[in-house]
């Protein structure tokens, strides 16, 4: 049954969700910057995948060399995060967000310039590549959490990890559909991803948002310490290799060990991403009513958990190994997004206004270092056994999240970190 009032219930709740999404985006940095963040992930999505094919089909280059280039890139965008984090103390803020996709533009650049078989200037390539690719987090985490303050905040950083996952899903499903094409069309894909970072960054650019430098407190100004994070920047790197389950450790394990279809992987890491698309932001501000701290000790014992699941199912029949497998996946992306949406909230919470940015690129070191070691780790783990593979991981996962759980908040401020933000290039 239905009537005016009926109608008017409907017309109120979409009229409130218009002014939330509103809200949302105003509190990520208004709606060029999320243009911009989408662009930019449709642009990585289109090559960050398939760089190492780009290498080996194109450029004919050696898998190994291939590799060993696209790893320096990735190790010199980590070296470069704490002069992007004192570059981001001093006020920077959408400047800093249009330098990491410029500096993309450079590498694609390259990259295209690059002749078949010379490796150096691919090495180059992947250099400024890997270099925005490590900046932008902590940027964009800046930026974010200038504008907007506490769970509103919180809700605008899920939101930006969202979008920025279903523009990279998109942009890796279009390249897949034009790997058909063969080198003319992995070229071309890299000429559509340079435009979309120059993109990206004139839109970055024309925010213009930038702060006053907050001020560094007396006893500081001879020396700026690091927050007190080490716990949770070491508990980081661990709880970082949830990310790379979907991607590494399930396909090695379904494909390689247990003899199933590639297309179970393939399930596994679409579904991954729907459901961090879909999920992110309902759920972050589901749990916006504990605390940052115990939702991400408590996202360490769901991916714990799911770590013994994958453990347990193992052990089934042949029938029933995938399917199972596929279903405590789902537990995984759970953990995953209460840590996505939890993790970077609490570093913007705790870190003092004057190292902000310093704080943010300590964790994304942290957070690059664990996506860089954890291919070695879980490959070293799995050759040893699916009990040691997820026993290992869930032992030490667990031992992340009782620390982080236990962990004093002292010395830091819980929230309004941020000082405030005015026009300006």
């Amino acid at each position: 049954m239905g009537g005016p009032a009926a109608g008017r219930t409907v017309d109120a709740m979409a009229t409130t969700t218009k002014v939330q999404l509103r809200a949302l985006v105003r509190a990520s940095g208004g709606p060029r910057y999320a243009v911009a963040v989408a662009v930019d992930a449709l642009g990585t999505g289109l090559l960050r995948p398939f760089l190492l094919l780009y290498g080996v089909t194109v450029l004919r280059l050696s898998a190994s060399a291939t590799g060993i280039a696209m790893t320096a890139g990735i190790v010199a965008g980590l070296a470069c995060m704490p002069a992007v984090g004192r570059w981001l103390d001093r006020g920077a803020r959408s400047t800093v967000v249009a330098a990491s996709m410029l500096i993309r533009v450079l590498g694609v650049a390259l990259l295209l310039a690059t002749p078949a078989g010379h490796v150096r200037l691919f090495a180059a390539a992947a250099l400024f590549l890997g270099i925005g690719n490590q900046a932008w987090p902590a940027a964009h985490a800046a930026l974010v959490a200038t504008v907007a303050h506490g769970r509103e905040r919180d809700a605008a950083l899920a939101a930006g990890r969202a979008l920025r996952n279903a523009g990279m899903g998109a942009g890796a499903l279009v390249a897949t559909a034009c790997l058909a094409g063969g080198t003319t069309a992995l070229q071309a894909l890299a000429a559509v991803t340079g435009l979309a970072y120059l993109t990206a960054a004139a839109l970055a650019w024309s925010v213009h948002l930038r702060t006053q430098p907050a001020a560094t407190p007396a006893k500081d100004r001879a020396h700026v310490p690091a927050p007190r994070m080490r716990t949770l920047l070491a508990a980081n790197v661990v709880y970082v290799f949830c990310l790379n389950v979907p991607e590494i450790a399930l396909p090695l394990v379904l494909v390689t060990q247990l003899h199933a279809s590639p297309v179970w992987s393939a399930a596994i890491f679409v579904a991954n991403t729907a459901l961090v698309v879909i999920l992110q932001v309902p759920v972050t501000v589901l749990l916006s009513r504990f605390s940052r701290r115990i939702v991400l000790a408590l996202a360490g014992v769901v991916i714990a958990a799911s770590y013994l699941g994958f453990l347990a199912a193992t052990s089934l029949g042949h029938g029933w190994r995938a399917p199972v497998i596929a279903a405590v996946s789902v537990l995984c992306t759970v953990g995953e997004i209460a840590y996505a949406g939890s993790a970077t909230a609490l570093v913007t919470a705790l870190a003092p206004a004057h190292v902000l940015g310093r704080a943010l690129a300590r964790f994304q070191l942290s957070t690059g270092f664990g996506l860089a070691v954890s291919p070695a780790v879980i490959t070293a783990l799995a050759s040893h056994g699916q009990a040691v593979l997820w026993g290992s991981l869930a032992a030490t996962t667990l031992l992340s999240a009782t620390a982080v759980a236990t962990e004093k908040d002292q010395g830091t401020r819980l929230s309004g970190c941020c000082p405030r933000a005015r026009a300006g290039s």
